[in-house]
């Protein structure tokens, strides 16, 4: 096959996923936009399975790879694969495996990079939910309580963005400025997306591909993504100097919010002055429970109703996070220097 029909690579970065690869591996393959592609799992270790399900697929198709992810991190996995895969291919795709895909995904990520000569194209989320919880949290992560009303959250007509759910890549470009940068675990893509836009090129969200997306469906586990979201914010902020947003700014009020609520509560039967320690935290309260039961309500489910409750998990946890990461000493925020990846053909 010559370098001018080379078809996308497409990457998905996979760990214990046995449950969701099948289907996901036969719709990538049956993809018309996959026709000349190369599927690449990059797998950081998996214990269910999840290798043997790509070994044994790739037995009978051609376009399909296994490759270990040593790291465990999901844009490490992506830069491993463009390093072993990239060469001659113009466009990257990223796919994640716990997620539903629109029909012929890769063929109209490919049409609207065409069509717009987009540096990256991305694309919506529109997050999802099985159980009660995490149907609650899939309503916060809809609505402006949970997002503050990021675009390819909450909806948006097709256009120009900064910042929106990775989807497809020219690798030209995603090697330009060094792909993903292996140190953040977590932000990394929008990290990327600073970088991408600092070397000139832009971001197109096509608002017609929104990808489904589960949240994690305890309480716990939410918490602990929202911290590593916040951590990662904070790494993003310290390196490139960029301003929060208000949407961002606002959420890292609710800890130290909380703790003053926590270290008021004991005294509040005997002063005034205390009780008033614990209004911003009942405020806060009391709006994202308002707000969440509004959400619930126009998403018509029970369920629904307790996307407030969600929402002070993603901001406390948020909170924590960036705040955390921001007061530890300015070493510990030393980042890899960023990882060669492959040159690519731009045929």
């Amino acid at each position: 096959m010559s370098r001018q029909t080379l078809g996308p690579l497409i990457v998905v970065p996979c760990l214990n996923e046995a449950a969701h690869l099948p289907h996901l591996l036969r719709r990538l393959l049956a993809d018309p936009g996959a026709e000349e592609a190369l599927v690449v799992v990059a797998d950081g270790g998996s214990a269910d399975g999840s290798q043997r399900i790509v070994a044994e697929t790739a037995l009978y198709e051609s376009r399909l790879r296994l490759i270990d992810n040593l790291l465990k991190i999901q844009g490490a996995g992506v830069n491993a694969a463009v390093r072993r895969f990239g060469e001659g291919r113009r466009f990257l795709v990223r796919i994640d495996a716990h997620a539903d895909y629109p029909a012929d995904y890769v063929a109209r990520l490919l049409q609207a990079a065409e069509a717009t000569g987009a540096a990256s194209v991305v694309v919506p989320l529109a997050s999802r939910g099985k159980g009660c919880f995490q149907v609650a949290a899939a309503v916060a992560q809809n609505s402006r309580i949970g997002t503050g009303g990021a675009v390819h959250r909450v909806g948006g007509a097709s256009g120009w963005i900064d910042h929106g759910h990775h989807a497809l890549m020219r690798i030209e470009d995603f090697v330009a400025v060094g792909g993903y940068d292996e140190g953040f675990s977590h932000n990394e893509d929008a990290e990327l997306d600073l970088r991408l836009a600092q070397a000139g090129g832009r971001i197109w969200m096509q608002a017609d591909l929104a990808v489904g997306y589960y949240p994690r469906a305890t309480p716990g586990a939410l918490f602990r993504q929202y911290v590593h979201y916040g951590q990662g914010r904070a790494r993003t902020v310290r390196r490139h100097r960029t301003p929060l947003k208000l949407r961002q700014a606002a959420p890292l009020a609710v800890a130290p919010a909380a703790a003053l609520a926590a270290l008021s509560a004991p005294l509040t039967p005997l002063s005034s002055v205390a009780a008033l320690g614990g209004l911003p935290a009942a405020v806060w309260a009391g709006v994202c429970l308002a707000a969440g039961a509004w959400a619930g309500m126009k998403s018509r489910s029970v369920c629904g109703l307790a996307s407030g409750f969600a929402a002070m998990i993603m901001h406390l946890g948020w909170s924590l996070g960036f705040l955390s990461q921001t007061i530890r000493p300015a070493a510990r925020f030393s980042a890899r220097p960023v990882p060669p990846v492959a040159r690519s053909g731009t045929g």
